[in-house]
């Protein structure tokens, strides 16, 4: 038996690993139920990090967007209305 230099004992089957688990087949992938319950349990556990507006905030953004979209309509129906009486003028 061999000695290391604090004179504690070195045996061969103290400093070897032990043997991995072997997979019975390591390319094949879990099965469809598994997956999915782990992408399940992936998405909550990511929805739990989310930081949710406040409803006031919400509403706000929300009556913001709506502004935006009634400014682009009517600039577009305006656009669209002058090249159609501009069409006529021609036709």
């Amino acid at each position: 038996m061999a000695k290391n230099e604090a004179n504690i004992p070195v045996n061969e089957t103290e400093t070897s690993e032990k043997p991995a688990k072997k997979a019975k087949n390591p390319n094949k992938k879990p099965n469809i139920f598994k997956r999915f319950g782990r992408k399940c349990k992936e998405v909550f556990s990511e929805l739990k990090k989310v930081s949710w507006p406040s409803f006031g905030k919400v509403v706000k953004h929300t009556g913001v967007v709506l502004a935006v979209v009634l400014i682009f309509l009517v600039v577009f129906a305006l656009i669209d209305f002058g090249l159609s009486t501009l069409l006529e003028l021609l036709v």
